[in-house]
């Protein structure tokens, strides 16, 4: 009983952000068989990257920004964006910005939901610490995901070519460079880390929920009322 406790405490909150990811799509709902096949890549997305990160930890050894920037943020944010441009970038589905946001966001929960799993496993924690995982890396995965997506779909759907290639970059850049800031702030901060970054998740859930207003606002789909124009 106590191991299927931790086991539901360790795959609810992914599943849950996936169904309110899946929920806010507004306009074109995507096929959810579309949207669990990319969740699936993310759960097989965990080995290949735990591979790579132990080799970088190998070559440039344990230091705090390698491991922040390099190890943890850029391999898994590279690696994420990698499987998202050759996979999904250039699908029939992929026909409005938000879905850039759900199938992101669908890969990045994959494979922190599968982390949370072995984290559960190797690392038994008791209920708190679990909400804690929950609320921290488990959401700030998705919010990464959530801000790649949405440069994804800014590339994939602007006009200018140099507007593409920017976009793209920053499809990559920001949430790594994000996704850093948030290990940075672990690593380097052993018995006050909770009151740097509780705040930076704060202001990562606006600037994320921003970016799928964004995103909804320049659906093709769109039924645009008079009292919207003026946002566009």
């Amino acid at each position: 009983m106590v191991i299927f406790s931790i086991l539901t405490a360790a795959l609810a909150p992914g599943l849950s952000l996936l169904t309110y990811l899946y929920l806010r799509d507004k306009y074109e709902a995507e096929p959810i068989h579309m949207v669990l096949k990319v969740f699936l890549i993310g759960i097989f997305l965990v080995v290949p990257i735990m591979v790579l990160q132990r080799g970088v930890e190998i070559w440039l050894g344990e230091g705090n920004f390698v491991m922040a920037f390099i190890q943890s943020s850029g391999v898994e944010e590279f690696i994420k964006w990698f499987v998202l441009f050759h996979l999904l970038y250039n699908h029939t589905e992929f026909d409005e910005p938000y879905d850039g946001i759900l199938y992101a966001g669908a890969l990045s929960l994959g494979f922190a939901t599968t982390e949370n799993l072995l984290y559960s496993i190797f690392m038994p924690a008791d209920f708190g610490a679990m909400l804690l995982r929950a609320l921290l890396p488990v959401s700030g995965h998705m919010l990464f995901g959530v801000i790649m997506g949405y440069y994804l779909g800014r590339a994939k759907f602007s006009a200018s070519r140099s507007k593409k290639k920017m976009f793209l970059l920053l499809s990559l850049t920001v949430p790594l460079i994000l996704h850093g800031l948030y290990d940075w702030i672990i690593v380097t901060r052993e018995h006050d880390w909770i009151f740097a970054i509780v705040p930076f998740m704060l202001l990562l859930w606006v600037f994320g929920l921003s970016k799928m207003k964004s995103a909804h606002i320049k659906s093709p789909f769109r039924y645009v009322r008079p009292k919207d124009e003026i946002n566009l």
